[in-house]
């Protein structure tokens, strides 16, 4: 990526807030018009409130989908702090900006619209491609949603992508700019490079145990071994449930003869056509014209009905069939006019309609084929419709065994054997359990899940010898844990790590020594150029980074190349000091054309996303926001006024 979209880190962070998080996710399943107001609100947009509750909900929201789409590798003291904590209210304030906007212009996304974007989503099909309204309900209850107020949400926001597109929809990306910044990120340099390597100076450093004693206690933290459990656990999830499911033969047959059209495929029938048009507003003579017409049609087809195809190639006024001989293909009730259907059903195969009048003109049909309907037989289907009347009991029984699982895991807290017992779960163990998730196990690990370690990891976990809170850390699965044995965090005693230190203090010296010597070296070689030493020549750029080390490669491409040759030095960590010497500063003999082209989108788009910042600021300020007094002390300590939001 560019460095020019690297400087815009304020933006970029304030996009990832505005555009990753779904707005229902922040503020809840009401209406944007319907904001609840209160004592402890914090801000003010368009005369409606934000509350501290919410503020305090969207940043737990905020971590918990970070959590997710890092796979639980993320440090939440990160966004436990006073410009975290601003930038989840900045974007609820723009939220409520923009959904005032999409009221006060009177957006709306259709019903058909809506239904599109929720059949894109995966799994609601089934094998005939029609849809599973009753996966859909049982997706939207794991996440604590009904089908009326997803919709209401996906609704909304859909109805502010409308915003979205028509604002960034306006920006582009000047060709002298981003072909300056190509230019920029395809600059090679031919570089040499003069290495001072730590190990060089090994027999220069003298090591005391007084300096090993200062290191060990200044760095105390990295010979610390960290704290660790032993837990036992117990998971209730969809497949615990499903196992204390069972379903019935009279449960099955009951469900197929209830469903029976699910299984069944109707008949089917093919036909060809010939359309004459009569066009809107005909008169009652051109209408008669064309009747007589198809009438005589009729009358020749019924003589030659071989001819059918090459008479409706010459005559049919049907564009989409005309081609192909007036074929329509094969087709059910309910797909064609209904009297084009009628017709068409009422014929025998071969048999030629006499004309069939609609509201485009005049059909002449031959009917070309019949396929049967058929029911596919019980046996056939039994194993299907036990598993999905399985799914659908789990999924009610789930919600019940929630509450029982998580009431007996807090009421009898001293133990973990109540819950297992009464809700026939296995109680698992796990050695060597740490407060932060480890990156080595296997992933989706139960136990190794963030929000859980938060949970098990407390006073009342450890000390009290309780259960922990029963945490919810996938749709449909909770889980709730035991410590066994803790191990608090303890430090290797010096003697146990005094090997270790000498050798760390010794690296430590050693790199001093060698960036003291490139140093000296680096200063004689900006007061008058020498080549000796260096190595053989080798080209650096932003789209050719293999084979540098980061902080070498940074140092080359900062470096002042307006006199050359041109020099600068950096140490490289856990090797040593390197100088370096720039004799060349070219373009590439052949640009790459195409990335050329991506890198013009990729500036078009962060000015499109900066257009959208400015417009959404436009909107705070129009909404006549306001920081109330609960929200003035975390937006002035993290570099805020305490004035209106939106200025």
């Amino acid at each position: 990526m560019f460095d020019f979209i690297r400087n815009h880190q304020r933006l970029m962070q304030f996009l990832l807030l505005l555009f990753i998080f779904p707005s229902f996710a922040f503020f809840g399943l009401e209406g944007y018009s319907r904001f609840s107001d209160g004592d402890n609100a914090v801000a003010k947009v368009a005369g409606q409130t934000i509350t501290k509750e919410e503020w305090d909900a969207a940043q737990r929201q905020q971590l918990e989908r970070l959590r997710q789409m890092s796979g639980g590798q993320i440090d939440a003291k990160l966004f436990d702090t006073p410009e975290a904590k601003r930038a989840v209210l900045e974007n609820l304030i723009a939220q409520r900006a923009l959904a005032a906007e999409v009221v006060s212009d009177k957006l709306a996304v259709s019903d058909q619209t809506l239904q599109q974007s929720i059949m894109q989503i995966p799994g609601l099909l089934k094998a005939d491609g029609s849809f599973d309204s009753d996966q859909y309900r049982v997706l939207l209850a794991a996440q604590g949603l009904t089908p009326k107020s997803y919709e209401a949400s996906l609704r909304r926001d859909m109805a502010l992508q409308q915003i979205n597109a028509a604002v960034q929809g306006t920006a582009f990306a000047p060709k002298t700019v981003a072909a300056r910044l190509s230019d920029l990120n395809d600059q090679e340099r031919t570089v040499q490079e003069l290495q001072f390597k730590a190990s060089a100076y090994a027999g220069q450093v003298k090591v005391t145990d007084d300096m090993l004693k200062a290191y060990y206690d200044k760095n105390g933290s990295r010979f610390e071994v960290p704290e660790q459990a032993k837990i036992e656990y117990v998971v209730l999830d969809s497949a615990a449930v499903a196992a204390q499911v069972s379903v019935s033969d009279a449960d099955i047959k009951s469900y197929y003869d209830q469903n029976i059209k699910q299984y069944s495929t109707e008949e089917q029938r093919r036909a060809s056509h010939i359309l004459l048009e009569v066009k809107k507003g005909a008169s009652a003579a051109d209408k008669a014209a064309v009747k007589a017409k198809a009438d005589a049609l009729a009358a020749q087809l019924r003589k030659s009905p071989g001819d059918f195809a090459k008479l409706a190639k010459a005559n049919s006024q049907d564009p989409g069939s005309k081609d192909q001989g007036g074929d329509l293909g094969f087709f059910g009730k309910g797909a064609m006019l209904k009297s084009f259907e009628d017709a068409a059903y009422k014929l025998k195969q071969g048999e030629i309609s006499d004309p069939v009048e609609s509201d485009y003109g005049y059909h002449i049909i031959q009917l070309t084929g019949i396929k049967p309907g058929a029911v596919k037989p019980l046996d056939e289907v039994k194993g299907e419709i036990a598993a999905e009347i399985k799914k659908q009991l789990a999924a009610k029984k789930y919600a019940e065994l929630a509450d029982t699982f998580n009431n007996t895991v807090y009421e009898q807290g001293d133990s973990l054997k109540p819950v297992a017992d009464k809700l026939k779960l296995k109680i698992e163990t796990a050695s060597g359990v740490t407060r932060q998730p480890n990156p080595s196990l296997a992933p989706n690990t139960p136990y190794n899940n963030p929000k859980f370690l938060t949970a098990l990891f407390t006073d009342d976990t450890i000390k009290g010898k309780h259960n922990s809170e029963a945490v919810q850390i996938a749709p449909a699965t909770l889980i709730a844990g035991h410590i066994v044995e803790y191990k608090p965090v303890s430090k290797r005693s010096f003697d146990e790590v005094k090997n270790d230190v000498r050798e760390l203090v010794t690296q430590t010296e050693e790199m001093a020594l060698a960036k003291k010597a490139g140093e000296a070296r680096l200063a004689e070689l900006k007061a008058k150029d020498d080549a000796n030493g260096f190595g053989d020549a080798k080209v650096a750029s932003r789209v050719k980074t293999q084979g540098w080390n980061q902080d070498a490669f940074l140092a080359v491409m900062k470096a002042d190349t307006a006199k050359l040759p041109a020099y600068t030095g950096v140490e490289v960590p856990g090797q040593g000091y390197s100088v370096f010497r720039i004799t060349k500063v070219a373009q590439p003999a052949t640009p790459d054309t195409a990335r050329r082209k991506t890198e013009q989108e990729q500036i078009a788009n962060t000015l499109a996303q900066q257009e959208m910042l400015s417009y959404v600021n436009f909107l705070k300020e129009k909404a006549k926001t306001k920081i109330l007094k609960g929200g003035e002390a975390v937006m002035t300590s993290s570099g805020g006024k305490q004035a209106d939001a939106g200025k």
